[in-house]
Formats: structure tokens, sequence, C-alpha cells
């Protein structure tokens, strides 16, 4: 029963590999392999060889799936078009096209990419946006690094979208997408979401890590972007996706334990607050979650310079002294 369940769950998969990645996915191939394993299952007699012939047919499929290669130079959207890097040189660190486009609408902007020189010495400490745009289940994080002397930079891990390109939840389990990590001024990635597309909604959460440790976490998306630039990579919803890759990053012995929600990710900051990752003000979740809502605030402040620490302005958390 196991492995007949395992066989069906294999066939899914195949047919999903060539619908959606195949060159000629959405004509005839992904329905010829069908029709090709259901004859053979017709002829086949016994059902452990029929099981075997499934698995056979889907490990060909596979073999071939798994030759396909990220690419960087499709003919990229323009918010997608350029690749962060940094250049680093003992505490100084040059980071290269970080994202500060003009907005009209959501899809209508003028790109601009920056550099900005900042010093690993003067990280504080990282704050955590959660933005949520349909299921409650389901949201996007964004780490923002904040500096004493510099404005903070957000780091959002992405799907690589071509011109024309949309985002399918089904098409992300299999090669649709390279992954890309977007390097980010807050009035880009966060206003974005907050004042431009519809229906999104954005919380905000100051967390616990310390300096040191938020200097550790910076490198490591540093040393990613620096990475992906050489070699691109496969976006994955399941294993390869904007909460599992921030997870990766870190060193086997620093990552959180595994938990559920860090797929059903839209729970994501109730299991951080359950393992007491946030300033808080003493407020329960039920009590934080609604003051952590910026959209109104962000709404207000805007396209204002100071759009940073308007959205921070009597914010639960955002009292506490720094960590040590």
């Amino acid at each position: 029963m196991a492995a007949g369940i395992a066989a069906l769950l294999f066939l899914l998969w195949a047919f999903g590999a060539l619908y959606f990645d195949f060159p000629l996915a959405k004509s005839f191939a992904p329905w010829v392999f069908l029709i090709g394993v259901a004859a053979m299952l017709f002829v086949i007699r016994g059902a452990w060889k029929k099981i075997a012939s499934v698995f056979v047919a889907c490990g060909i499929v596979l073999a071939w799936w798994l030759t396909l290669e990220p690419r960087k130079d499709r003919p990229w959207q323009p918010d997608v078009a350029e690749l962060a890097w940094a250049e680093v040189k003992g505490d100084e660190i040059t980071l290269h096209n970080i994202r500060n486009c003009d907005y009209r609408t959501a899809t209508d902007l003028t790109p601009r990419w920056e550099n900005r020189t900042v010093r690993l010495s003067q990280i504080t400490g990282v704050d955590l946006f959660v933005n949520y745009w349909g299921s409650p289940l389901m949201a996007h994080p964004i780490a923002s690094f904040q500096f004493a002397d510099a404005l903070p930079i957000c780091f959002s891990i992405e799907t690589r979208k071509e011109v024309g390109e949309k985002y399918s939840a089904i098409g992300g389990i299999y090669r649709q997408f390279e992954l890309t990590y977007i390097a980010a001024d807050e009035r880009d990635v966060i206003r974005l979401r907050t004042n431009y597309r519809k229906g999104e909604e954005s919380y905000l959460y100051r967390t616990k890590v310390t300096p040191e440790r938020a200097r550790e976490r910076f490198m490591e998306y540093v040393n990613t972007l620096n990475d992906l630039r050489g070699q691109p990579r496969w976006y994955n919803a399941v294993t390869t996706n904007c909460t599992t890759a921030i997870r990766s990053q870190h060193p086997q012995h620093q990552r959180l334990p595994w938990d559920w929600r860090m797929l059903v990710n839209g729970k994501g900051d109730e299991m951080l607050f359950e393992r007491n990752a946030f300033f808080t003000d003493g407020l329960s979740f039920a009590e934080l979650r609604p003051k952590a809502l910026i959209n109104s605030a962000a709404l207000a402040a805007d396209a204002s310079p100071d759009f940073s620490r308007l959205i921070r302005v009597n914010r639960p958390g955002f009292s506490s002294p720094p960590a040590p």
C-alpha cells in the first residue's frame, strides 16, 4: 500500500515536472508521458512489477529534470535585473546594486540601483518584517539590518522572474524560477508592499539578536550574495524558499530547531515569539501582533527620507535598549 502511494505521488511529481519544465510543457509532453505509463500498466502483469515500472519511468523524468541548470542571462523583470554583490575589506563592506526604485504603481517603476559602504562594527541589530499577501498561513519575511551610522539594509529572498512571468505556488516546486537575494532600502522593499501593492499587510518586530550575532548573520547574507553572483541557484517553494533559505545559511549548530511553521511560515512570527526572539514590552502575542502592523505608518511616511524611523515610532519593542 505504501509503495503504491509513493509510486502515485512520484507519478504526479513527474507529470508536473514535464508540465512546468519541459520545453514543450503545456502542449503534449506530460500527457504523452501519462498515456505511456497508463499503457505500460495495462500491459504489465503483477502489482509489484507495475509499481516498479512507474518508478523506472518517473526516474527517467527525474534524471532529465536534474540536468536543468539555472541561468544568469534571461530577460529579467526590471526590479530583479541586477544582482547584489559585495566587496569586503576588513570592517568595511561595499554593497553593489542595492535596490532603491522609484515606484508609481506596483509594476510601473523607475529602476534605481545604488552602491553603499557600511561598517560591520556599526551593526546594532536585526529587525524582522513579516509580509502577508493572501492566506494567513503564508508570509514573506524580510530581514533588516540596523546600523548606528547608516540607513538600514534589507535582504529579501525572492524568485528572479523573467519579463511577463508570474509566480506560481505549484510551479515554485519545480525549476521555474531562479533564486535571488535582493538587497534594498526599506523605502523600496517595504514601501512597495505597504503603499503600492493592494491587500498586503506588513508587520515589524525587533529581534533580540545581539550585535555580534547580527554581524555574523549579515556576513551570511553577503557570502550568499556573492555565491549567487558566481553560481545561480534554483528557487524551490519547499526546500529553498524565503524562510528555509535563511535557516540553511546558518551554521548547523546555530540553526533553530525544525518546526512545521518554517514551511507554513505565516505562523513564523508566533513561533519566534514563543522562542523569546522579540522585544515585546511585556505584551502577549495577541496584543503585540496588531501593534506590529505598520501599513498606516508607512502610508503616512511614504517617500520621507525619515521613513525607517517613522514606521518604528511607538512600535512595541523599539523603546528597549540595544542588546549588549
